[in-house]
C-alpha cells in the first residue's frame, strides 16, 4: 500500500490513471444507466467492436487513433440507430454486421501499419497505465459535453428510455433522441477504452449501472451511484493491478464482474431469508 501510496504521489502516469479512471467513470454512470435501463447493449457493443476499423485506418495514415475511434463510434451509433428506427427486423443483423466489418478492417489496418502499434495493443485490451496528459483533457471535455446533454434533456430521454409510445403522445421527438442517444453511449465507449479496452468495454459500462439499479428506482439515482461503483472499481483496479503488476484494464472488470455476481447471490439469498421469515 505504502509502494502504490508513493507511487501516487511521485509517478506522473499513475496520477494520470487516477484521474482517467475517475473521469471515466461520469460518463460510465451516465450512459451505462440508459443502456441498462432501455436495454442496448448489445448495440453497444457493436459500436465498440466497430471502433477498431476507426482506430485502425487512423493509424495507418498517421492520424490520432482517439480521433478516428470518436468519428467511427458516432457513424456506427447513427447507423445502429437509423437501422433500428426504419428496418428493425434487421437491427440484429446490422449490428453483427458491424462488429465483425469493424473488428477484420481494424486488423488489416493494423497489419498494413509499419512496426509494431502498441498503442493501439493498449486500446484493445486496456491500459490505464498509458493514457498521457492530452488524453485526459479530451475524456474531460466528452465528459462535460454528455453531462450537459443529460442535463438539458433529462426530461426527453427518461420518457424515450422508458416508454417511447407515451413520449410520441407528448410529442417528444423520439427518433431523434433515440439517435442521440446512441451517440452519447458512443462517445462514453470512447471513453472507456481508454480504461478497459473495447475487447471489455461492455462489462464497465453495463455492469456498475446494473448494480445500482438493484438497489435504487430512480434513474438520477441509479446514475449517481454508478458512478461511484465506476470509481471504485477503476480506482481498485488500478491498485491491484500496481501491486500484483496485472493488466489493469482485466483486473478492473474481473472485480466489476465479480461485485455484480455477489450482489446478485446476495440479493437472491436474502429473498430466500425473508421468505422463510414469514409465517406459513
Amino acid at each position: 500500500m505504502e509502494d502504490l501510496l508513493h507511487a501516487l504521489t511521485s509517478q506522473t502516469f499513475m496520477q494520470n490513471a487516477l484521474i482517467g479512471g475517475l473521469l471515466a467513470s461520469v460518463a460510465c454512470g451516465i450512459a451505462g444507466s440508459y443502456v441498462v435501463v432501455k436495454r442496448i447493449g448489445y448495440m453497444a457493443g457493436g459500436i465498440a467492436h466497430a471502433v477498431l476499423g476507426g482506430m485502425g485506418l487512423a493509424y495507418f495514415l498517421g492520424r490520432s487513433p482517439v480521433g478516428g475511434a470518436i468519428i467511427t463510434a458516432l457513424l456506427a451509433a447513427l447507423i445502429i440507430g437509423w437501422v433500428g428506427i426504419y428496418w428493425r427486423k434487421q437491427e440484429d443483423t446490422a449490428i453483427s454486421a458491424l462488429w465483425a466489418v469493424g473488428m477484420a478492417a481494424g486488423v488489416l489496418f493494423i497489419s498494413a501499419t509499419p512496426g509494431y502499434n502498441v498503442d493501439l495493443m493498449s486500446y484493445l485490451f486496456g491500459n490505464i497505465l498509458m493514457i498521457p496528459r492530452h488524453n485526459l483533457y479530451l475524456i474531460f471535455w466528452l465528459d462535460l459535453g454528455i453531462v450537459l446533454f443529460v442535463l438539458l434533456f433529462y426530461k426527453q430521454l427518461l420518457a424515450v428510455s422508458f416508454d417511447e409510445e407515451f413520449a410520441e403522445l407528448r410529442q417528444v421527438p423520439v427518433k431523434l433522441f433515440s439517435l442521440l442517444l446512441l451517440c452519447l453511449v458512443a462517445l462514453t465507449v470512447v471513453i472507456l477504452i481508454q480504461v478497459v479496452g473495447l475487447i471489455m468495454v461492455i462489462a464497465l459500462l453495463a455492469l456498475p449501472a446494473a448494480i445500482a439499479g438493484q438497489f435504487v428506482n430512480s434513474l438520477g439515482r441509479m446514475m449517481l451511484i454508478a458512478m461511484l461503483l465506476g470509481v471504485v472499481f477503476t480506482s481498485g483496479g488500478l491498485a491491484v493491478s500496481y501491486q500484483y503488476d496485472l493488466p489493469s484494464g482485466a483486473v478492473t472488470v474481473l472485480l466489476t464482474g465479480l461485485a455484480y455476481l455477489l450482489t446478485n447471490l446476495g440479493k437472491a439469498l436474502w429473498r430466500q431469508w425473508q421468505l422463510r421469515q414469514k409465517p406459513a
